[in-house]
């Protein structure tokens, strides 16, 4: 991640279902002036189990022109471990409803620090989404997170207030 920009977008099952999602995303790319490193895509859990194969080709397709892919949510669809290594991932968002109990429950903290760690032994980075506070914010920078989002730092912006 480092120093430079990267737009996250958010595409749904049935988006991504579409048989034109790789000329959508070349066009926003071309539309935007955006090199394909600057796009990461964050995919739903449900998304990778459906069609595998179908899904497989796209990604390798679309990562070999150097987008990235993020599972969001993760820990709260259909976690098979499995594709974690079959796709071209590099990026978990771990949900907020385990990061919101982080500090206050024992499971949710193992669960946590669990996704974490397998995460990091994958190559995987981890974003937790929904840090509100700063013992929470503590608890993940002790358990290796290094990247999060949430109303610590900034509530979500309307659309119009960040220009769409």
């Amino acid at each position: 991640m480092g120093d430079r920009m990267v737009v996250a977008i958010n595409v749904s099952p049935i988006q991504f279902r579409r048989d034109d999602i790789e000329r959508e995303v070349a066009n926003a790319l071309t539309s935007c002036g955006l090199p394909p490193s600057a796009v990461e895509l964050e995919l739903t859990e449900s998304l990778l189990v459906a069609d595998t194969q179908h899904v497989s080709e796209v990604l390798q397709r679309m990562g070999a022109q150097g987008i990235k892919f993020a599972i969001d949510d993760f820990g709260t669809g259909y976690s098979n471990l499995g594709y974690l290594q079959h796709f071209p991932i590099h990026l978990l968002k771990i949900d907020q409803s385990f990061i919101r109990k982080l500090v206050d429950s024992p499971n949710e903290s193992g669960i946590v620090r669990a996704v974490i760690e397998m995460a990091h032994c994958l190559k995987l980075e981890v974003v937790a989404e929904g840090v509100e506070d700063a013992d929470t914010l503590q608890r993940l920078i002790d358990n290796g997170c290094k990247f999060g989002q949430g109303h610590l730092w900034a509530p979500a912006l309307p659309p119009q207030k960040i220009g769409l």
